[in-house]
């Protein structure tokens, strides 16, 4: 029901990207997922050491670390990595003195050496031995032999990646089609002007698949439907290659209304998505009789990120103004593209606990041609009891991730209640979660699953 995403890319006022006009769907079976992935610590354990351990994941953009000697912490169950900027590029080291295995850094910040808190052992930006106190009492200690161990390093429009696995394929194999799709939009120009992270109970993956399907809208975001084309979305999935994970997509429609709805007036289509989005336009803008709202919705909205960012979207089309155009890169990242809803999210445990997890949001701003990006904030982490409307730089979004977070420790608590050994999942509009099963079981037990008749 309703239009489909490519008649309405068909509609656009301006040209689209080719790789918005790509349909990938495929089949690929119907069998359940068994709940203990996302239950037990056996299977956690497996992640680790058959996925964080051997996999390349987003730890930072390059904004966060712009000058010699910044640096920050990325922690992924026990591991922890100290990312930073030296002055022959950026460096990941596992963040453990080789001393009494002290760890050195916490947080992020800015320093001139790598110094164990503990005894002063010290270490130059380039992971070199550079200082031992009391040098005369360790005459066993070879200078070269004490480098500190480097995890691998790849960035890629502009966010910073890193892989404890030091056989591991360059990050420009392991990523594969993601760049085609992404060159259209210079994220690497891009500036991180809002990360708001939160400790969530419940598992990485039952938080990371609530946000890669819009079939959930119509119960948990029911505000929405007036415009926001949920079941209509599109759904894409791209395999990997030589045994890589593959990615995904998913392109959801806006200003235009669910199919669950009766037909809305093109009007009250424009004015409900002001009243979430763009509260000053309602009232300001009208849709001429026999027209659609969204090249008036585009427009609008085009304009006023012109205005507070500066960046020149003239040649942007209606669907990077409008439609939720969200990627997911195995085996937790999930970027968007378009200029209109410019978010990234990543998912990681939190500790070693099946239990719970990290989610991070993250909103990429387009920049001005020329002008230099400033470095980003310190994250903004939310306490345990503290939901997104403590975090009012997410504006109308806020209302909308609440929503979610009601719904993940439920969902934790289910799976622990339910009595049936798996989770089922549509053919369609979850094809995007079972493609990550499908890698991931690939991964931590080295087989392929198939489509089941």
């Amino acid at each position: 029901m309703g239009p489909t995403v490519q008649s309405l890319l068909a509609a656009d006022t301006r040209e689209v990207p080719l790789p918005l006009l790509e349909e990938s769907y495929e089949y690929l079976g119907c069998e359940d997922i068994p709940k203990d992935r996302y239950l037990s610590r056996e299977f956690h354990d497996l992640e680790v050491e058959h996925v964080w351990k051997k996999v390349w994941q987003l730890a930072c953009r390059e904004e966060d670390i712009p000058e010699v000697g910044d640096y920050l912490v990325y922690d992924i169950a026990d591991m922890s990595l100290i990312v930073v900027r030296a002055d022959d590029g950026i460096h990941a080291f596992h963040n453990a003195c080789l001393h009494r295995g002290t760890r050195i850094c916490d947080d992020a910040g800015r320093v001139k050496s790598l110094r164990c808190p503990f005894h002063g052992i010290s270490w130059n930006l380039r992971g070199d031995l550079s200082d031992v106190p009391c040098r005369w009492d360790f005459p066993h200690i070879v200078d070269e032999e004490w480098a500190l161990p480097q995890a691998r390093v790849g960035t890629w429009a502009g966010y910073v990646f890193v892989n404890p696995d030091p056989e591991a394929s360059p990050l420009e194999d392991y990523l594969g089609g993601v760049d085609k799709h992404f060159a259209p939009y210079d994220l690497a120009g891009r500036f991180k002007a809002i990360h708001v992270a939160k400790v969530i109970d419940c598992n990485w993956k039952v938080a990371l698949e609530a946000f890669i399907e819009s079939y959930h809208v119509i119960a948990t975001h029911p505000q929405l439907l007036e415009y926001l084309g949920d079941s209509n979305t599109q759904y894409d999935i791209y395999r990997g290659a030589d045994g890589s994970p593959g990615f995904n997509r998913m392109i959801t429609p806006q200003a235009t209304s669910s199919p669950h709805l009766e037909p809305l007036e093109p009007q009250d289509v424009l004015d409900a998505m002001f009243r979430d989005f763009f509260p000053e336009g309602v009232g300001a803008f009208e849709v001429p009789d026999g027209q659609s709202a969204r090249p008036i919705v585009a427009a609008a909205m085009r304009a006023n990120l012109e205005q507070r960012t500066g960046a020149d979207l003239s040649k942007t089309s209606d669907s990077e103004m409008l439609d939720a155009i969200q990627y997911f890169v195995f085996p937790n990242m999930v970027p968007w593209a378009g200029a209109g809803a410019p978010l990234t999210y990543r998912f990681r445990p939190y500790g070693n606990n099946p239990d719970r997890c990290i989610f991070d949001i993250m909103l990429m701003v387009p920049m001005p041609a020329g002008v230099p990006k400033p470095k980003t904030g310190p994250v903004h982490w939310l306490g345990q009891d503290e939901d997104y409307s403590a975090a009012p730089e997410l504006g109308g979004l806020a209302a909308v991730f609440n929503q979610d977070l009601s719904n993940l420790p439920r969902i934790q608590r289910g799976l622990k209640a339910m009595t049936k050994p798996g989770v089922t999942l549509a053919n369609y509009q979850e094809i995007r979660i079972r493609q990550f099963h499908q890698d991931l079981e690939r991964l931590v037990y080295g087989t392929e699953a198939g489509p089941t008749p």
